[in-house]
């Protein structure tokens, strides 16, 4: 049953957000089909998700131990302080202290966790920053050597 109001509740919300994408204009045409195409997609897949949710049968849901939601709630914490620390510490820094917990998290070594996500914030920033061309955040430790 409460997967039911659930559905209903993401139904009204696509719903709304269908409603207030429609009239979205851009005043300079920056790409072919303009600022409103992404919302009215992605709330149009939230609505059809919604329906199935409303729509199919299934057995009672059954909670994970609560060690597993504990580590599910940690992970929650750990992207949660990335996103606050993405713009003070750059996305190499911010992108590895991330890595490291959740490659613990998953059964990782403290070795293979650090170089797993060191290598992980300087690659994935080469290549977004430097072959891409998307600008990233460099935080204040990274500026001075990047310039």
């Amino acid at each position: 049953m409460s997967e039911r109001v659930f559905g209903v509740f993401l139904l009204l919300l696509a719903a709304g957000g269908i409603y207030f994408g429609w009239d979205l204009r851009a005043p300079i045409s920056y790409e072919p089909v303009g600022p409103r195409a992404f919302p009215l997609l992605v709330f149009s897949l939230l609505g059809i998700c919604a329906i199935g949710l409303i729509a199919t049968r299934r057995p009672p849901t059954e909670w994970a131990p609560s060690p597993v939601l504990m580590r599910i709630g940690a992970m929650f914490l750990v992207v949660l302080a990335y996103a606050l620390l993405f713009d003070k510490l750059g996305f190499v820094i911010s992108t590895a202290l991330m890595s490291i917990p959740l490659a613990r998290f998953f059964g990782g070594t403290w070795k293979q966790a650090a170089i797993g996500g060191t290598g992980l914030g300087i690659a994935l920033f080469v290549m977004f920053d430097r072959v891409l061309d998307v600008a990233l955040p460099t935080g204040f430790w990274l500026k001075p050597l990047l310039g």
